[in-house]
């Protein structure tokens, strides 16, 4: 029997069966039969849809991610001489929106076992100049929301919630993205529900901070050409919300496919976990994973990475060098050892694939490769 040595993709935004692909072709053809390609028709019905599906009276459309936690930190005000506080372990976004309002981010180190800002240190690094607190739900599992939003309303400092990754995840069965004053996701094509580019959203019940985002999203225009406060042009453009609509109600089956195989990967690695040689991603009590990776930790990661190459895995690293160390941050004063959570972390993790069309077979094929790599 011939051996398959094909790769196994880290992720594969080419397998859409053919139902899906026939709604997106519908949604798309219907905002050109439309002609309203921004803020039509197309992005209230998306809009309608994503607050209803997480239980939020509001969901705004915006261009992307990152532009979400912009938008939002711009809502809430932050302006040069404040400080917003965030995790070291994280994509760019979370802490280079806050360097773009002339604000300063400020890191707390993350908990090794869920890779998310460690609550417990959040307090100690909260001053008279904090003007927001940013957790990451990183990898698709929410912060530990409970101390964190305790600490943020004593202190009367409001939370935005990096929900970037995290669509469909929730805390004590709250979603994701509606505990805090603001929540922000992305779109991006790789997210659990992706887009055909880039596309985000920001979500809140706040019914002020909603009239203020939709503002801000448009130059800070209510009536065109007329400006009371400096924005800027985030808004999503139509076929995005089109083809976000045709996708969305498939999510939670999508995320459920993402959780069992999860499952699949922790029963093969179990043993070796046991013997040390592998840290599996660890589902914290009261909190839903989604999965947007599955993050490992290893030992000696790049020589893993590179005898799972071998024998066809693909892998990637999420995220080999922690904020506090990039150049860009380097009058922030940060210096190795830090964050040594967050410092031992970018060292050793290591993601598999991950995505919901994923084949047995193939989940199979990189469990094998996986034991066979660490052993």
């Amino acid at each position: 029997m011939p051996v398959d040595t094909k790769t196994i993709p880290l992720l594969d935004l080419t397998r859409y069966d053919d139902d899906l692909k026939r709604d997106i072709a519908r949604a798309v053809e219907g905002v050109f039969a439309s002609g309203r390609f921004v803020l039509g028709p197309a992005n209230d019905a998306f809009e309608r849809e994503l607050a209803s599906a997480l239980g939020v009276r509001h969901a705004i459309g915006v261009s992307s991610g990152t532009d979400a936690l912009l938008v939002s930190l711009m809502a809430l005000g932050v302006e040069p001489g404040d400080e917003v506080v965030t995790s070291p372990f994280s994509f760019f976004a979370s802490a280079g929106v806050v360097s773009r309002l002339g604000a300063k981010p400020v890191f707390v180190d993350i908990d090794p076992s869920t890779f998310n800002l460690d609550a417990a240190r959040l307090e100690e690094k909260l001053t008279p100049r904090t003007k927001a607190i940013q957790p990451v739900h990183l990898y698709g599992q929410c912060a530990d929301m409970g101390p964190i939003l305790e600490i943020a309303r004593r202190r009367g400092i409001p939370v935005v919630e990096d929900a970037c990754q995290a669509i469909g995840a929730s805390w004590q069965g709250k979603p994701a993205g509606t505990l805090g004053e603001l929540g922000a996701f992305s779109f991006y094509p790789t997210k659990n529900l992706g887009g055909a580019g880039d596309a985000g959203a920001v979500t809140t019940s706040d019914d002020r901070l909603a009239e203020l985002v939709r503002r801000l999203r448009v130059h800070g225009s209510t009536v065109t050409y007329h400006h009371d406060r400096v924005g800027g042009n985030f808004r999503m453009d139509a076929v995005q919300a089109a083809v976000l609509t045709a996708k969305l109600p498939r999510l939670s089956a999508w995320n459920e496919r993402r959780r069992a195989i999860a499952k699949r990967y922790d029963a093969r690695f179990a043993e070796a976990a046991r013997a040390g040689r592998i840290g599996l991603p660890a589902e914290a009590s009261g909190r839903r994973h989604v999965y947007h990776q599955y993050v490992v930790r290893v030992p000696h990661r790049d020589d893993v990475r590179r005898r799972l190459t071998e024998r066809g895995v693909a892998t990637s690293v999420f995220y080999p060098i922690p904020l506090h160390l990039q150049d860009c941050f380097r009058d922030l004063g940060g210096r190795e050892s830090d964050f040594p959570q967050a410092e031992k972390a970018a060292r050793e993790v290591l993601a598999l694939p991950m995505f919901p069309q994923l084949t047995d077979d193939e989940i199979e094929r990189v469990a094998d490769a996986v034991v066979a790599s660490v052993a």
